[in-house]
């Protein structure tokens, strides 16, 4: 529970002043409800926490195309950050014609296959609480990076 004095949130462990007598930070966690409410201080319900990655407002979700179009757009950027690492492989190749070694193609094929399996999981979320869900912890896991 929180508490408000004269339609102000008091904050935990903060010393505040009302009717000109100054309070120390922890007398809120030290007093009564009843001494609370002698110089009006009232108990209120915490704001609701919501993530603002995910939500405009409690219990109100940002439009989800709008978060899968920019999720999956990250996907294509995190993937195309992976694959340059090994680029020059790839112009070297066209080059010089020297062979990409294969783990170098085998990672890079591994890197688009689960770019492509990621962006697939993004879009099937059937909504916003399922895109979170999903991103803070199911989604498949990029290939461990060449040694």
């Amino acid at each position: 529970m929180a508490f408000k004095l004269d339609n102000k949130i008091l904050s935990a462990d903060v010393a505040f002043t009302s009717n000109g007598i100054n309070y120390p930070a922890n007398w809120l966690r030290l007093t009564t409800l009843d001494e609370k409410k002698a110089i009006g201080i009232s108990e209120v319900a915490n704001e609701a926490i919501y993530d603002e990655r995910f939500y405009v407002s409690a219990g109100v979700a940002r439009d989800l195309a709008s978060l899968k179009s920019i999720y999956v757009k990250n996907q294509k950027t995190t993937a195309g950050g992976l694959l340059a690492q090994y680029d020059w492989y790839v112009v070297r190749k066209s080059e010089k014609t020297t062979a990409i070694p294969s783990n170098v193609s085998t990672y890079r094929d591994a890197v688009r296959t689960t770019c492509a399996t990621r962006e697939g999981e993004i879009n099937a979320a059937a909504d916003v609480a399922a895109l979170k869900t999903l991103l803070e912890g199911t989604i498949t896991d990029w290939p461990a990076e060449l040694a």
